[in-house]
C-alpha cells in the first residue's frame, strides 16, 4: 500500500512540475523573444520566421538609435515624475482614507464603504472625467495623470482590511499617551503595515509606469508624453523614421523592426527591477513584536 502511494505521489509531482515548467516557458518566452530580437541584426531577423532562441547576429544599432532619440529621454523624465509623485500622492491619500474607514467609531462608516465600492461597478465615464479635468485646469499637464487617480478603490479596500487587523489596544495605548490620529497613523499603523504598503507601492508604480490611455486623452504636447505613449507611437504608428535617419528606405524598415523591440526592453526593464526590492516585504510578518505582555 505504501509503495502504491509513493508511485502515485511521484506521478502527481511529475505532472505538476511539467505543468509549471510549461507555464513558466509560456510566460517567459515572449520576453526572451523580444530581448533576443532587440539584439539581432535587422536583416537576419526579418528573414527568420520561426522560434528565436538567441540573437541573430549580435547588433546594438537598435539600442543606439533608441537611446539617441530625444523622445525616449523626455518620456523617461515624464514617466519618472508621474511614478514618483503619483505613488507618493497615492500612498498618502489611500492611507488617510483607509485609516478613517478602518476606525470602528466613524459615523456612517458602512454607508461610506458602500458608496466607495459602488464606484468600482459604476462610473461617470470618460467624457465627464475629461470635462472635470478641463474645468479644473489640469488639461495638457502631467498632473492630469496623477490628481484624478489619487486613490484606487481596490487598493483602498486592501489597505483598510490590513489596518483593521491591527489590535485596537495599540491605538488605545497611544491615545492614553496623548497621541493624535496623525501620530497613530504615521508612527503606529503604517510601520506595522509595511508589507501591505510595499504591495501598494508595487501596484501603484506598475499602474503609473504602464499608463498611456489617459495620457493620450489629457496630454497633447509631445514634450509631456510619458514613455509608454512614446512606445505606443513607435509600435502602432510605426514612427521609427526619426531614429533611423541616414539610412535608405529599405534599411529604415529593417532597422525599425529591431528598434521596436529595443524600445520595449528599455520601457520594461526599469519597472521589472523594482520587484526584487519589494519582494522581501511580501512574506514579512505584520505583527511580529508589536505586542508586549
Amino acid at each position: 500500500m505504501k509503495k502504491e502511494t509513493g508511485w502515485f505521489d511521484r506521478i502527481f509531482d511529475l505532472i505538476n512540475y511539467t505543468f509549471l515548467l510549461l507555464l513558466v516557458t509560456a510566460t517567459l518566452y515572449p520576453l526572451l523573444y523580444v530581448l533576443f530580437a532587440s539584439f539581432s541584426d535587422a536583416a537576419k531577423l526579418l528573414q527568420n520566421d520561426g522560434i528565436l532562441w538567441r540573437p541573430l547576429g549580435f547588433n546594438l544599432d537598435a539600442y543606439r538609435s533608441v537611446l539617441a532619440n530625444p523622445g525616449i529621454g523626455l518620456g523617461f523624465r515624464n514617466t519618472l515624475f508621474i511614478v514618483v509623485v503619483g505613488v507618493t500622492v497615492n500612498l498618502l491619500m489611500t492611507s488617510l482614507g483607509a485609516y478613517v474607514l478602518s476606525r470602528k467609531n466613524v459615523m456612517w462608516n458602512k454607508v461610506f464603504m458602500f458608496l466607495i465600492v459602488f464606484t468600482m461597478f459604476f462610473s461617470g465615464g470618460l467624457i465627464p472625467l475629461y470635462l472635470v479635468v478641463k474645468g479644473v485646469g489640469l488639461l495638457d499637464s502631467l498632473w492630469s495623470t496623477i490628481i484624478p487617480f489619487s486613490i484606487s478603490t481596490f487598493n483602498l479596500i486592501i489597505m483598510r482590511t490590513a489596518f483593521m487587523g491591527i489590535p485596537d489596544s495599540l491605538e488605545e495605548s497611544a491615545k492614553i499617551d496623548g497621541a493624535n490620529h496623525f501620530t497613530i497613523l504615521f508612527r503606529i499603523i503604517i510601520p506595522l503595515s509595511m508589507p501591505v504598503i510595499a504591495v501598494m507601492i508595487l501596484y501603484y508604480a506598475v499602474d503609473k509606469w504602464n499608463g498611456w490611455f489617459y495620457a493620450s486623452v489629457f496630454i497633447k504636447s509631445r514634450e509631456l508624453f510619458p514613455l509608454q505613449l512614446v512606445l505606443r507611437e513607435i509600435l502602432i504608428a510605426n514612427s521609427t523614421d526619426s531614429m533611423s535617419t541616414g539610412a535608405s528606405a529599405g534599411d529604415r524598415f529593417q532597422i525599425g523592426e529591431t528598434i521596436k523591440y529595443a524600445t520595449i526592453i528599455v520601457a520594461t526593464v526599469p519597472i521589472l527591477c523594482v520587484y526584487p526590492f519589494v519582494q522581501r516585504f511580501f512574506v514579512k510578518g505584520v505583527m511580529v513584536g508589536s505586542l508586549k505582555g
